[in-house]
């Protein structure tokens, strides 16, 4: 006997997740819904099958394709149009006119005993048996009443309570016969209840009814597409289960990883090759599809996931769905009866109310509240760079795909046979989307100089000596599961306003240039790259003095790349250097603040013990560092900006300073006292860059370990910093600690508030409003200056949904004050 399996229908109710998927392909336990029935005709001995399929029917066939891996021999019906319950058997007849055949739906989760439905079907000589059941509320499906011998009296079709006469409903599982067809007109929507039955019983034909005991879910709904999930994971229906049962009630499948601090209270499911990090919590009912991340801290409750979800750190899921290949970011929240369709991104911290529903392809913005369903509005990533470059998640938001395309597009801006130099830092995830962007590149007829792993201001330097622009790769800093994409100009500088906005327009209308094949770019691997790089630095970079002032430093190369540098760097620079964590940790390619701050604490014990007259920390890549005084005390960030710029001003006595606009006022006082004057800048690096470049400029920072030697470059270099203060210190004979107690006290705060960016510009419009008659400066955001010297900034964060907030006081209290003032004034804006 063969079986027809239903697949046609669109599953309207259950949209979004059937907006682009049919539904006979949602998963139930990271199974399709038709699996699970094509695995119970199997069971009973119907391996002949054939599929109707109308809806999305290509994703269909190429699922389940000849049935083979199933062990099955499945053909298919393609209807042009629907054709109804009849219609659609009626189009497949050539495969079924020999011999009685069963009809089933392949959106119905069952484990009826079909074989016991077709016996009782030959034993009655029935010309069609209709499979029932009995269920609590027959409202939604048609009602059958059968004599005592089972032969159908009467149907009726989705009745109302006063019209109930019967709990036991059609199931849309038939046992026919081949004569059934010359009831059902062909070419023409045709409905078995509604049509073709009332027909049958007109003319007195035998119609049976097969009362079934078991399991049978119509998963015609969200709550019940929600409760097939729960009843399979509780035992209440016989289908297979792909995977381990590793305690009572937790199913773990192939290749998961579940870190052994991750809390599991089954019965639940978590798909192969998914990872649930330390202190998730996964509650009963939750399903996890294949390839899921699951991050520290997320909590979830019958939740359904399916295929290649990122869930970030402290996310709550509670009786939701969500579709395959979406992110859901930090902190995010999402409420019972919410479905999230496929390839969403929902941001961070927002919340989606329960029963809201968002549709395939669609942004909820981080910080937003969403308590109406996001239908119309289509996917766009705000801004393609943020203040890092093109950042996000390794494979999650930044994955291989997206480099190349990245790549091609910035090629395209390129004239063909152009020259980039490419470079990365010492992690996995960087070095594999170098090489996919190097492939892109050459593809679009530009060569490839690749300086492999070296500190960012190495690859900067290079950048500018003869190619027409760069890309470096590098973790995020303090953002272990993160990358950067940096795209150079010619002079090794982030690439311009201008230049980010003709790249992303490349990007995305997706017009990448081709090479022909005689022009497919050539790659090359320079040599001597760290002596060029040192060479150029102390020719660049006063150093006399010395060699007489027999200095002693601890450098700590943070085991990554600066370390790469600093044996060509310091064996020339005459100075006697204890060098620590020189070597390279893969596994380490950024650090966390926490992680910083413990690599400092130990950097000043050591400068402490060793007598040293202090202690240089660079960051992983090399860009920025971070100094300790000869005490072993660290010298904060902001303070060691005001340190260097007082020993630079002090020696040069004129010129001009760049300093963004967030930096403590102390810095004017420190300039002006030694002749040089302040050029305030926005908080944009491209801007400090930009100053630095002038020739008036003596140096740059940034408050948060960057700074500018114009001398030698115009952006960020850790080493070349490094040698200017070595230099400065041995001309000064002063220590860092003498200098330091010489610059008065600064008392800047910071405070970053979340504001959906639809009340973004409301709230600077507000800000302005509330300074009335203050003296007010719009060099980057709003920074309004009180009558007593006192200032506060405020400026909207151009990536994020976040409203960032400095406040400068004469002392702590006030700092403190002023920054509560202004930040009531933008939570009552966003409000």
């Amino acid at each position: 006997m063969k079986a027809v399996v239903m697949a046609g229908g669109e599953g309207t109710r259950l949209r979004p997740m059937t907006s682009s998927m049919p539904k006979p392909l949602l998963p139930v336990v990271n199974r399709p819904i038709m699996e699970h029935v094509l695995r119970l005709l199997k069971r009973h001995g119907l391996t002949e099958t054939v599929v109707t399929v109308q809806f999305l029917a290509s994703l269909v066939k190429n699922y389940f394709g000849d049935g083979e891996e199933l062990g099955m021999e499945l053909t298919y019906a393609h209807e042009e149009k629907p054709l109804g319950t009849a219609g659609s058997v009626k189009n497949a007849e050539d495969a079924l006119k020999d011999d009685a055949f069963l009809v089933i739906s392949g959106d119905a989760l069952t484990d009826f005993d079909l074989t016991d439905l077709v016996n009782f079907h030959k034993e009655k000589g029935a010309l069609v048996t209709v499979c029932l059941t009995r269920v609590p509320n027959p409202l939604e499906f048609g009602i059958t009443i059968v004599d005592d011998d089972g032969k159908v009296e009467r149907f009726l079709e989705k009745p109302t309570w006063g019209q109930v006469f019967s709990d036991t409903v059609n199931t849309g599982i038939y046992v026919m016969e081949p004569e059934v067809f010359d009831y059902v007109e062909a070419d023409a929507s045709v409905d078995w209840s509604g049509d073709v039955f009332p027909q049958l019983m007109k003319d007195g034909k035998p119609i049976y009814g097969y009362v079934a005991e078991g399991y049978w879910e119509d998963v015609g709904t969200h709550e019940s597409y929600v409760k097939a999930q729960a009843d399979v994971l509780e035992g209440k229906v016989d289908v297979e289960i792909d995977g381990f049962e590793i305690s009572p009630g937790v199913w773990v499948a192939e290749g998961a990883e579940v870190h052994s601090d991750a809390v599991l209270r089954g019965p639940l499911y978590i798909g192969d090759y998914a990872k649930v990090e330390a202190d998730v919590e996964m509650r009963e009912h939750t399903v996890v599809g294949s390839n899921v991340v699951v991050k520290s801290g997320a909590f979830l409750h019958r939740a359904v996931v399916a295929d290649n979800v990122y869930i970030g750190q402290q996310c709550n899921l509670r009786g939701c769905v969500i579709g395959k290949n979406t992110d859901i970011m930090r902190a995010a929240r999402i409420e019972d009866g919410a479905v999230i369709g496929d390839e969403c991104l929902i941001g961070e911290e927002s919340i989606v109310q329960g029963n809201v529903r968002v549709y395939p392809f669609k942004t909820v913005e981080a910080g937003a509240f969403v308590n109406t369903s996001v239908i119309w509005e289509s996917r766009g990533q705000a801004q393609l760079f943020g203040a890092r470059g093109v950042s996000g998640i390794l494979n999650v938001e930044i994955t291989p795909e997206l480099a190349v395309r990245l790549a091609g597009a910035y090629a395209t801006t390129l004239k063909k046979g152009s020259t980039v130099t490419t470079a990365r830092d010492h992690s996995r995830g960087a070095r594999a989307l170098k090489r996919a962007m190097i492939s892109a590149l050459q593809a679009s007829a530009i060569d490839v100089r690749d300086l492999e792993n070296v500190p960012l201001p190495v690859a900067r330097q290079l950048t500018a000596r003869g190619g027409a622009g760069g890309i470096m790769i590098r973790t995020s800093p303090g953002v272990p599961d993160s990358v950067d994409i940096m795209f150079f100009d010619e002079r090794g500088a982030d690439l311009s306003q201008a230049g980010q906005r003709k790249l992303d327009r490349v990007f995305a209308r997706q017009e990448y240039r081709r090479a022909f094949p005689g022009e497919i770019g050539d790659l090359r691997f320079p040599a001597s790259v760290f002596d060029s790089y040192t060479g150029s630095l102390l020719r660049a970079v006063d150093t006399t003095g010395v060699a007489e002032a027999g200095l002693k430093v601890v450098v700590d190369a943070s085991n990554g790349s600066a370390g790469l540098v600093l044996p060509s760097l310091l064996g020339k620079l005459g100075i006697e250097a204890l060098t620590i964590n020189p070597g390279l940790d893969e596994s380490r390619p950024t650090e966390t603040g926490e992680a910083r701050r413990a690599g400092l604490v130990r950097l000043g014990e050591i400068v402490s013990s060793a007598r040293a007259d202090f202690g240089v920390r660079f960051d992983p890549v090399g860009e920025r560092i971070s100094l300790v005084d000869e005490r072993g005390k660290i010298v904060e960030d902001d303070r060691a900006l005001l340190v260097l710029l007082d020993l630079v001003a002090a020696e040069r006595r004129s010129g001009r300073v760049a300093l963004p606009v967030t930096t403590t006022r102390i810095a004017e006082q420190v300039a002006a006292y030694h002749g040089t004057q302040v050029d305030w800048t926005t908080t944009s690096p491209d801007d400090l860059t930009r100053v630095g470049r002038d020739e008036s400029t003596i140096f740059g920072g940034d408050g948060r370990g960057g700074y500018i030697v114009p001398e030698f470059s115009s952006v960020f270099d850790g080493s070349a910093a490094f040698v200017r203060l070595v230099g400065l210190v041995a001309r000064t004979q002063l220590t860092l600690s003498q200098i330091d107690a010489r610059i008065p006290r600064a008392h800047v705060l910071r405070r970053d508030l979340a504001t959906p960016w639809a009340v973004k510009g409301l709230v600077m419009r507000t800000v302005v409003e509330a300074a009335g008659d203050r003296s007010v400066d719009t060099t980057d955001g709003v920074r309004v200056v009180e009558t007593d010297g006192r200032w506060v900034m405020v400026l909207p964060d151009p990536s994020e949904a976040v409203t960032h907030l400095w406040a400068e006081g004469p002392d702590e209290a006030s700092a403190q004050a002023l920054l509560d003032e202004w930040s009531e004034v933008v939570e009552s804006a966003g409000r």
